[in-house]
This record gives C-alpha cells, sequence and structure tokens, in this order.
C-alpha cells in the first residue's frame, strides 16, 4: 500500500495557496508550469518508492512472558538493495500488551542492518501472537510511503508470573530470605525426623543434648535432625466469579496463581510433593508429584485459565479431593471468600478435615484497609468507614466458626497471599503437622 507523506501534502498545499495566489495577482503561466512538474516529479517519485525492496525483518522475543513483567523484544531489520533506505517500523505486538518504544524511525545504510529494541508488558494470560512487523518505506523524494510486511508471526505464552520463583531461589541461596518477609524457621539442629548425632556446636539448644551419648564419649554429643520430606502438597484454586476482582493491575485470580507457583516452589525444595485442583468452573488436576517438572506442569496447567462466572461448589471440591486423595496431605484452599458461603463451606472444611490437614486460605480486598484507614471528614466517609467495618467484622466472626471447626484460615490481602502461605507452609513443616 502506498500513501501520500507528510511532505507531498505539504507540496500539495503550497500548491493551493499559489492557485489562490494567482487567482488574485495573475501569473497563471507560472502556477501551470510548477504544478505540470510536481505532478510527474510526484509520479516518478512514487513509482521508485513502489520498486524498492523490503527489509528483512527478524524478531527475538522469549516464548513465554510473565504477566505484568516488562520484557525487551528486539528487531534485526536488514537492507537488502544498494539504496539508502528511510523507514518507520511498528512491530504488531499482541493487542492484550502494552508497549514502550514504537513506532521507531531509522535510516538503513546499503546493504546493512540495524537492531531495534522495545519493550512489552503482557496484562493478560494465555496465548499470544506477535504479527509480522510493519515496515512503511520513504520514496526516495519521500513523498510516499510505502507500507509492507515483513518477517513472521511468532506465538509466545503469558505465564503468572514466576519471577518471584528466581528471586525466592536468589535469596535462598544466600541466606537472605528474610528480604522477603519469609521467616528463616530451619535452623542447624531442629527439625522432626532424626538425621544424625554429631558434636554439639555453640548455638545448639540445650534440649538436643544426647546426654546418654555424652556420657559414653565424654564430650558434648547433639542429635540432628531434619525436616520430615515425602509428604504432599495439594492446592485448590478457585476459578468462581469472585476471583475476577481487582485491587491493582492485576485481579485475584492472577495473585492466587502467583502465590501457588512460589508455593509450589518452596515445598518442591523442602523434598514435598505438590498438585493442584481447581474448581468454580474450571475442572483441571493435577496429581501431586516431586520433581522440578511439576513447577513447569503446575504453569501450562494454569496459564490458561481466566475466572468464570461460577459460583464455587466447595462441597463438589471436597468431595473430589476425597475421592482423588487417599493418603494424608496438606491442603491449602485459596478462595474469596463470603459470609453467604458459611452453610456449604463448613461441611466442606470438616469432610476435608477428616483425612487431611486443611488450610483455607481467603483473600480480603484492599479498598476494605483503606476505607478504614482513611480520615473521616465527610458523611459519605463516615457512612464508607462504618459499612466497611460491619463488614469485616461479620467477615471475622465466619472465619471464627471456621477455626472453631479445627481448620487453619488465613484472611489476607493479595500482595501479602504469596508470603503468608510460605510462611504458614514453613511453620507447619517446622511444627510436624504434617
Amino acid at each position: 500500500m502506498i500513501i501520500p507523506s507528510t511532505r507531498l501534502l505539504w507540496v500539495g498545499v503550497v500548491l493551493l495557496a499559489a492557485a489562490l495566489g494567482v487567482s488574485t495577482w495573475g501569473f497563471h503561466a507560472a502556477w501551470v508550469a510548477l504544478a505540470a512538474a510536481a505532478v510527474p516529479v510526484a509520479l516518478i517519485d512514487g513509482v521508485l518508492g513502489l520498486r524498492l525492496p523490503t527489509p528483512a525483518v527478524a524478531r527475538r522475543v522469549p516464548a513465554s512472558l510473565a504477566l505484568g513483567v516488562h520484557t525487551e523484544v528486539v528487531l534485526r531489520i536488514a537492507n537488502r538493495s544498494a539504496r539508502r533506505l528511510r523507514c518507520e517500523a511498528h512491530d504488531h505486538h499482541p493487542a492484550s500488551f502494552e508497549s514502550e518504544g514504537l513506532p521507531h524511525s531509522l535510516e538503513l545504510a546499503p546493504d546493512g542492518w540495524i537492531e531495534l529494541r522495545y519493550h512489552v508488558r503482557p496484562v493478560a494470560r494465555g496465548e499470544a501472537r506477535f504479527e509480522k512487523t510493519e515496515i512503511r518505506i520513504y520514496s526516495p523524494l519521500q513523498l510516499w510511503t510505502v507500507t509492507r510486511m515483513s518477517g513472521e508471526p511468532a506465538a509466545v505464552r503469558v505465564y503468572p508470573n514466576f519471577q518471584a520463583l528466581a528471586k525466592y531461589t536468589l535469596l535462598a541461596t544466600d541466606n537472605r530470605l528474610s528480604q522477603i518477609g519469609v521467616l528463616q524457621v530451619r535452623r542447624r539442629g531442629e527439625g522432626m525426623e532424626f538425621h544424625q548425632l554429631r558434636e554439639y556446636r555453640q548455638g545448639d539448644p540445650q534440649r538436643a543434648i544426647d546426654w546418654k551419648a555424652t556420657a559414653r564419649t565424654a564430650r558434648l554429643i547433639a542429635r540432628e535432625y531434619e525436616e520430615e520430606k515425602d509428604q504432599r502438597l495439594l492446592l485448590v484454586i478457585d476459578c468462581g466469579r469472585r476471583m475476577a476482582s481487582k485491587d491493582d493491575d492485576l485481579s485475584h485470580f492472577d495473585h492466587t496463581l502467583n502465590a501457588a507457583l512460589l508455593l509450589a516452589h518452596v515445598a518442591l525444595r523442602q523434598g514435598d510433593a505438590v498438585g493442584m485442583l481447581t474448581m468454580g468452573g474450571v475442572q483441571r488436576y493435577l496429581e501431586p508429584r516431586k520433581s522440578v517438572a511439576a513447577v513447569h506442569a503446575l504453569l501450562n496447567s494454569v496459564y490458561d485459565i481466566e475466572p468464570t462466572l461460577a459460583v464455587p461448589d466447595y462441597d463438589r471440591a471436597a468431595r473430589d479431593v476425597m475421592r482423588r486423595m487417599r493418603r494424608r496431605a496438606l491442603v491449602i484452599l485459596l478462595t474469596n471468600l463470603r459470609d453467604e458461603d458459611d452453610e456449604t463451606l463448613l461441611p466442606a472444611l470438616k469432610l476435608l478435615g477428616t483425612r487431611h490437614l486443611v488450610v483455607l486460605a481467603s483473600l480480603r480486598e484492599a479498598i476494605l484497609g483503606r476505607a478504614l484507614s482513611a480520615r473521616v471528614d465527610s458523611f459519605d466517609r463516615a457512612v464508607t468507614h462504618a459499612a466497611a467495618a460491619e463488614y469485616l467484622a461479620m467477615r471475622e466472626r465466619v472465619f471464627r466458626r471456621i477455626g472453631a471447626a479445627g481448620v487453619m484460615a488465613l484472611d489476607v490481602e493479595p500482595e501479602r497471599l504469596p508470603i503468608t502461605l510460605v510462611n504458614r507452609y514453613l511453620e507447619l513443616k517446622r511444627e510436624g503437622r504434617l
């Protein structure tokens, strides 16, 4: 496709202004000669522009991207002609991506190439597709722009934000997990499963001393324990309509997936098996397994799920867990609780509790906390404050009833969910409750 450039439009404006002047002051012959020269020059320039070759485009972009994370895309644009080309490049990235650095103007030397970089930020998970790159080539006199498509389409997948996993691994390697709020719960010599006897070291607790071995060897000997392994963790994820709520750029469902991935990563590092079950309009199940592939399987199972309009059926989910999980496990239910769920949720939790250790993690809207902490300086704000306080009071009563049924419950804002879940899991490991 060929369209007039801004320069050609200005030429047309000048000719039109000259025509108005000619109609007033004369010089018709001069204007006709100018127009007669401009038209063929423009036509010849357009023909030459159409004959210019299309630059070759090669795109470099990761096949897997993380939701909400800026990623660099590199375009290598090569001029395969002996002419210098002036052009403008615009990459057709997925509509669900935000971009910075496009379009990009460039000048290509004869038989030369250039790399341009821009950044994208996915705002939705699932399959996405880069289309061909649009190249707008200027004709030799820059009176026309010729639009060409170059390069090849590229399919990518947008996963939940897995960068937290890399950060956790890095900080764990350097023993700096406290920087992200993870409690340091494992100390040398403590745990639930006996590992070995060794010499007492400064800093070991006194209760770790084995007095019989100490008497035999005439040296202080301590018992060393390690946390139990080969346990099972099942994440039950609500995909219902409430999980579409948003407090920031991410929905509650996206925060839940980020938390589930981080917890799965931590549990696998602890030697436990991790599985997943979805409910609330989407039925998917992953058998618990203890390998690095478990996190990849979890990513590939949930990356394309979006919250549905369904209401969560806690009873059906509980019966499904009991049917699939014959051996005792830690079952973590991730949902967005309402007080009307009390009648259906409590029986389901009690059923799960007959065999499993159950933790209910419910996401609380951050706007409730902001409403309570805001200054009350008007009638509207007073009403909002009172409504938020009443709602939270009812919510607290529900959680007390859940706690009375023997179920551990977490009521947290979405941003705090990943670290809160990890800390609770590590506490349960340390206490030997699994």
